[in-house]
């Protein structure tokens, strides 16, 4: 099959989307399939050879963050080339009603289309401004794919009709067997904590783990938080008491081999989040290394979590609650082991290998059913998958 998929956000600076995109690209690939990605990126931005660059992308704000994003006439010439030079048998667009490249390719594709949201946000301005534009458009998605169920909750609000919920997937194997790196690791009253993440972004919780720590350090005074992602080190540190910010040592951005060792040697991955998730694909790469996770109680990640079955969880915004169940989970070191083997056992429910033969399904029912509604008299079949629904796979 050749299939296109669409990125809306730049791959200069990586997230979840992007990840979720390559590592899709990458196993569709593994498995005989042609595929190319369309993806805002800077000149001179290092892609694989299987993504094309849409052009410069520029900051936006988005779903509680900044986006780089891109849109325009220019952009648009470059997704029309690349749909024509493709010549898919379907496009796979991520985020459609974000104001880039994945709104341009939905209005110009002739071929099946499926569609992925991502976004958790009921209460989206940005949605509800942009549908009236894109209903139209939206009536050629023949497959509709959410996340989670917050994400599935979003697109039926916003949107009406349905989506299958496909989580997003985790090469678990490539974490499990990343290399342990002793600076890294905890040793015998000096247990190492890991934060990933955009620090300077306010819901990704760092202030909430910094506030948290003074209580926790008082208990366990050799306690090490490592940090790493991209944002004002100086700044996080500023806003933090002396003792938490000589405990924190900040790792800057790293790269997936990194991020893996990081999440293999540590006694624990925390993560504060305060909402705007609608997934939550670092806990299970958390689980799948073999870390012990701690998260907030917000529902995409008590879902991910199990319903608290595969991780420990805090009360959201809580700095109080996060010390003390940091305290306890920290001590006991037989607890945190079955933490770390539940997790590890959750994270095989995600793997890639499971995950793409549902993506897959998907692709296979929409250009089947494409297929059949083009031999029948007004497009019936067509009609129905443009609805949605549960039933859809």
């Amino acid at each position: 099959m050749r299939i296109g998929i669409v990125c809306p956000y730049s791959f200069d600076i990586p997230g979840g989307v992007q990840f979720h995109v390559r590592d899709l690209a990458e196993i569709l690939r593994s498995r005989g399939h042609t595929v190319s990605v369309l993806a805002p990126a800077d000149e001179g931005t290092e892609l694989p050879d299987y993504v094309v660059s849409a052009g410069r992308a520029v900051p936006v704000s988005y779903n509680g963050s900044v986006a780089r994003l891109n849109f325009g006439l220019m952009t648009n010439a470059k997704v029309t080339a690349w749909l024509d030079r493709g010549h898919f048998d379907l496009v796979h667009i991520h985020e459609p009603i974000t104001p880039s490249i994945g709104a341009l390719a939905l209005w110009a594709a002739d071929c099946p289309i499926v569609a992925t949201f991502h976004t958790s946000n009921l209460r989206s301005r940005a949605m509800q401004v942009s549908y009236p534009f894109l209903r139209s458009s939206m009536e050629k998605i023949l497959g509709r794919i959410a996340v989670s169920e917050d994400a599935r909750r979003t697109v039926t609000t916003h949107f009406g009709g349905d989506a299958v919920v496909i989580p997003n997937g985790v090469f678990v194997d490539r974490f499990a067997s990343a290399p342990l790196r002793p600076q890294w690791q905890g040793q015998p009253g000096r247990p190492t904590i890991a934060f990933l993440g955009r620090m300077g972004e306010p819901r990704k919780g760092m202030p909430v783990l910094a506030a948290a720590l003074p209580a926790v350090l008082a208990q366990i005074p050799g306690l090490r938080l490592l940090v790493a992602g991209p944002g004002d080190a100086d700044e996080v540190r500023a806003a933090m008491t002396p003792a938490v910010a000589a405990a924190t040592e900040f790792l800057g951005s790293v790269d997936d081999a990194a991020k893996a060792s990081l999440l293999r040697s540590v006694d624990l991955y925390v993560a504060p989040n305060t909402g705007g998730e609608s997934f939550g694909i670092i806990l299970i790469e958390a689980m799948s290394a073999g870390a012990a996770v701690m998260a907030s109680d917000i529902p995409a990640f008590v879902r991910v979590l199990d319903g608290g079955a595969a991780g420990a969880t805090f009360a959201n915004e809580d700095p109080e609650d996060l010390a003390r169940q940091l305290v306890q989970l920290l001590s006991d070191d037989d607890e945190r082991a079955r933490v770390a083997a539940a997790g590890r056992a959750r994270a095989d429910v995600f793997d890639w290998s499971v995950v793409a033969d549902e993506i897959t399904l998907v692709y296979e029912t929409v250009c089947e059913g494409a297929a059949a509604a083009r031999a029948m008299p007004g497009h019936t079949v067509l009609g129905r998958l443009r609805r949605g629904g549960r039933g859809m796979p």
